[in-house]
């Protein structure tokens, strides 16, 4: 007989409202980073006093440390409504598991970016932030995949 938790649900898909929510912030997540990235990289103007910040770049942050917020409380909502049948019932770990790490990450290194950088070690904690932030749609898409398939196979 199979456990509880594989015999109320076969497949792990959340929910319409959250996985719209989901695939929304992850996109304006995406979108503010690389606005501010744009500005901050390629849009900066010079003038007498050396560079100027482009009028993009604070407004991109606001909005992109506020999505974060949210992003954390539906993480949250995630790991009891989603993650943790799924892990139990021993499907899509790997990806599952490399999401998990991806967001962990991405919370610490967008903290350590506020709070704990000094001058010699944004250069890492951006990077990684950068990086992260970038790669996460390309993780969240395999993720969707390789659980689909799944279902179809099962």
């Amino acid at each position: 007989m199979a456990p509880h938790w594989q015999q109320r649900q076969q497949h792990f898909r959340l929910e319409r409202w959250h996985r719209r929510s989901l695939y929304a912030l992850v996109a304006a997540l995406t979108l503010s980073g690389a606005v501010w990235l744009i500005a901050h990289f390629f849009l900066r103007q010079a003038s007498e006093f050396g560079e100027t910040l482009h009028p993009w770049e604070h407004p991109a942050i606001q909005v992109h440390g506020g999505l974060a917020m949210i992003a954390l409380f539906l993480t949250g909502a995630l790991l009891q409504l989603h993650m943790r049948r799924a892990h139990r019932a021993g499907r899509n770990r790997a990806s599952g598991w490399s999401m998990v790490a991806a967001f962990a990450a991405l919370s610490i290194s967008g903290y350590g970016l506020y709070y704990l950088a000094a001058e010699q070690s944004r250069f890492w904690w951006s990077g990684t932030h950068w990086l992260l932030g970038l790669a996460l749609p390309l993780l969240l898409l395999l993720h969707i995949l390789i659980g689909r398939k799944a279902i179809q196979h099962s």
